[in-house]
């Protein structure tokens, strides 16, 4: 497989992305897609921008991307090896395993015990934080934009003028009474 092919897809982004379809699967964004397994409907963590969290300098972990995409091919090999797979070198060695081969990889690296286990949860977290909560875009704007997470959340409009208010109580009662003294904005008298 080319390093990078002329739109800038890397060798790397497919190894991120497979990984991130593994751990919060969804459909292919295009035919012939294989960083993307297809396991699941709709949106998953790739199309949540799981990558995109991973490459923000905010997130702590993009200088290591390189670093963490070659240690889960070279796991990939190791696997397809004990496992007796043939592996097509078009594609990085996580990407050319079945999702089935993919989830059991990630199971076994998150395992406890493993000696990388910390590194990979890490890694999963982000692309469990990419769906549930959009971290690395305004809400607003991933609202509109119709992101898979929070869409499947049932995650709440903002009112015309752009604000969040929540009328009625998530627990459907208000939690404690307020205070008398309580200015009609919520503020402490």
């Amino acid at each position: 497989m080319r390093p990078q092919t002329s739109d800038g897809y890397t060798k790397r982004t497919m190894t991120l992305e497979a990984f991130s379809d593994t751990i919060i699967p969804g459909e292919r964004r295009f035919p012939g897609d294989r960083a993307v397994a297809g396991a699941a409907s709709g949106g998953g963590a790739v199309a949540a921008g799981a990558v995109q969290l991973l490459e923000w300098d905010a997130t702590g972990v993009t200088a290591g991307l390189d670093d963490f995409a070659a240690l889960l091919n070279e796991h990939a090999r190791a696997y397809a090896g004990q496992s007796g797979l043939t592996l097509d070198d078009s594609v990085p060695e996580f990407v050319a395993l079945s999702f089935e081969d993919r989830t059991e990889l990630v199971r076994r690296l998150v395992a406890p015990g493993h000696p990388e286990k910390q590194i990979w949860i890490s890694i999963a977290l982000f692309a469990n934080m990419a769906y549930d909560s959009a971290a690395h875009m305004d809400t607003a704007e991933a609202i509109a934009s119709g992101h898979p997470g929070l869409t499947a959340m049932g995650f709440a409009l903002p009112e015309s003028d752009g604000l969040w208010r929540f009328r009625d109580y998530s627990y459907g009662r208000p939690l404690a009474a307020l205070h008398p003294d309580t200015t009609p904005s919520g503020s402490p008298a």
